[in-house]
């Protein structure tokens, strides 16, 4: 659960320190009090998007520190595991996050730097939090196939998988086929430039790096002259008429003779000499094997000018480099051969095009049978939890049928029907509801209203809660567009929710605001020029006081008083019973 939420520098909020409980956290307020901002700083510490809107006027960056307690067999430790981020399954894990007035972000996990990505995959496990017009969703038919999915996650993810990798393979191949078709009639007229280029580059004979052995050969014909008198010079200047070895060999001589005078100083100098001598005598004779090396041959000279200017050529054609040259050669080749051979390979395409439609069709019926068996089991919780809110004569169903080929086709067949495939399967999933005995099963979005939807969303929120070991959950006026019996429903199940994880709800309600374990005042003040937040946890006689400003608005009286102790209690023996 989350046991600490530590705001600064967010929007009104100048710093709030809030320390949590487990069960059902009620967090009230006049409109504009800044409840919504305790929920945004939630969504942050989960991986929301950050803004530099969000820092508070005059601030350089916005501060968020959540702390939570979880168990040690939960999911969210595999997945910090997976991260990389060192955590223990019986130490607390603190979230903090900060955004800056520039609209940087940053974030920590156990003080390990996490990009919003990682967060985000972490915050998933820890908090799911249902804003005010989530419920819009229901709305939105193309969802619900979604909404199911998830439901039957166990048995409906492995053949979604597999379905989804034949349809990959089906949409490859299918495209592939198409752009051979479509293609046939150009490529037909390339066939004579494209054998032109491969011949032609084939008749080179290119070798990689032959350019640059070439060039080196060429530098030393085109210089042959030079080199031979430069290299004939500096050996004749070492074994020649001035025989320089020759007076460097006398030198040595002259100082072996005193040597033995003053061994300690010349020795190391005369060492020194002989090396030197040895060494020139050494250059002096590869000199003379390099010089009668040197070739004057103009004939060469002018083969290798030929061939330079044939791979300058080609360079200009089809590549900078002679591996460039080969690669495109080597690409046309089999462009060429695709364009020759194409009616062979449109055969081949269409019969491994034939094999996967029908793998693709045993996929998606497998993927059909087992949504429509999970739809009814869907189907029959979501009655259930209804019956709870308020709505025990409401029929609840989820329609599974197959999408329809829109105009001009484009489908496969299922049997005998033509059926679009999508990368969801073959289905259209749709949730319908009978609110009234008698009355026919419609669409959501033809016959419910605001607060049916509230419900329903509540509903799926608490199926939910029992499948995806979510520990927090928060909702941002799941109340709307309720009052009187749905009112109290909603309250008493958010309060039976909340003993299987903790729950937050932001509320204008007396009737939901009573059932709390935990009451959070919300309210501003204003000090000088600036306002700021303020959150109070109520004690007793707190609640009974803002009960009793939410029943009879700004006046209270000793009625109202009255009215909410009495909620209060009743709130207190409906819990005891549950």
């Amino acid at each position: 659960m989350l046991t600490e939420l530590s705001i600064r520098n967010l929007a009104v909020i100048e710093y709030v320190h809030i320390g949590f409980k487990s069960g059902f956290h009620v967090l009230t307020g006049e409109t504009g009090a800044g409840k919504s901002i305790i929920i945004d700083a939630l969504s942050l510490i989960v991986g929301g998007r950050g803004s530099s809107e969000l820092v508070r006027y005059g601030s350089e960056k916005a501060e968020i520190e959540a702390v939570f307690e979880i168990g040690e067999g939960h999911p969210v430790w595999t997945t910090l595991a997976q991260l990389g981020i060192e955590a223990e399954g019986e130490e607390q894990l603190l979230i903090r996050r900060e955004v800056t007035a520039g609209g940087k972000s940053s974030s920590r996990i156990n003080g390990q730097l996490v990009n919003l990505t990682m967060l985000r995959e972490v915050g998933g496990w820890l908090v799911n939090i249902h804003g005010q017009h989530e419920h819009q969703s229901l709305l939105k038919s193309d969802e619900h196939i979604h909404w199911l999915d998830a439901y039957g996650d166990k048995e409906v993810g492995p053949n979604l998988a597999a379905y989804r990798e034949s349809y990959d393979r089906y949409t490859k191949l299918r495209k592939e086929l198409r752009a051979l078709q479509e293609t046939s009639k150009q490529s037909l007229q390339m066939i004579d430039l494209y054998r032109f280029q491969v011949d032609e580059i084939a008749a080179a004979s290119l070798k990689e790096g032959e350019d640059v052995t070439l060039a080196e050969e060429k530098s030393k014909l085109a210089n042959a002259e030079k080199l031979y008198s430069s290299v004939a010079a500096s050996y004749d200047t070492l074994y020649g008429a001035s025989n320089g070895l020759e007076a460097i060999g006398k030198s040595i001589a002259r100082i072996q003779d005193v040597a033995a005078i003053d061994s300690a100083g010349i020795a190391p100098l005369l060492e020194q000499m002989q090396s030197a001598f040895y060494q020139l005598e050494d250059a002096a004779y590869q000199l003379r094997d390099y010089r009668d090396d040197i070739e004057f041959n103009p004939e060469r000279l002018d083969e290798i000018e030929l061939r330079l200017d044939m791979i300058a050529s080609l360079r200009r054609k089809y590549g900078d480099t002679i591996a460039e040259i080969l690669a495109y050669s080597e690409k046309v080749s089999g462009e060429l051969a695709t364009i020759e051979n194409k009616d062979e390979i449109i055969q081949k395409l269409q019969e491994k095009l034939d094999r996967e439609i029908v793998q693709l069709t045993k996929a998606a019926r497998k993927l059909s049978d087992s949504r429509k068996k999970i739809a009814d089991r869907l189907a029959g919780e979501i009655e259930t939890e209804l019956r709870d809110l308020h709505m025990e004569r409401t029929q609840f169903r989820v329609q599974v049928s197959h999408t329809p080929v829109p105009a001009g086709g484009g489908g496969l067949e299922i049997g005998d029907e033509p059926v679009k495939f999508t990368r969801d399967g073959i289905d259209l999933v749709e949730f319908l509801m009978a609110p009234n005995p008698g009355e026919p099963l419609r669409g959501l979005s033809k016959i419910a209203s605001g607060g049916e939807l509230s419900r329903i969303m509540l509903a799926m929120k608490s199926i939910f809660a029992r499948l995806d070991q979510i520990p927090v959950l928060v909702f941002d006026e799941v109340d709307t567009g309720v009052s009187g019996r749905a009112a109290q429903a909603i309250a008493e199940k958010l309060s039976l929710l909340s003993r299987s994880c903790q729950v937050f709800s932001i509320t204008h309600l007396p009737q939901v605001a009573c059932m709390a374990d935990v009451h959070f005042y919300i309210h501003k003040e204003v000090q000088g020029e600036r306002t700021f937040t303020r959150v109070t946890d109520l004690d007793r006689r707190g609640r009974i006081e803002e009960l009793a400003r939410m029943l009879g608005g700004v006046e209270v009286t000793e009625t109202t008083l009255h009215h909410a102790q009495e909620m209060l209690a009743l709130a207190d023996e409906k819990k005891s019973r549950n």
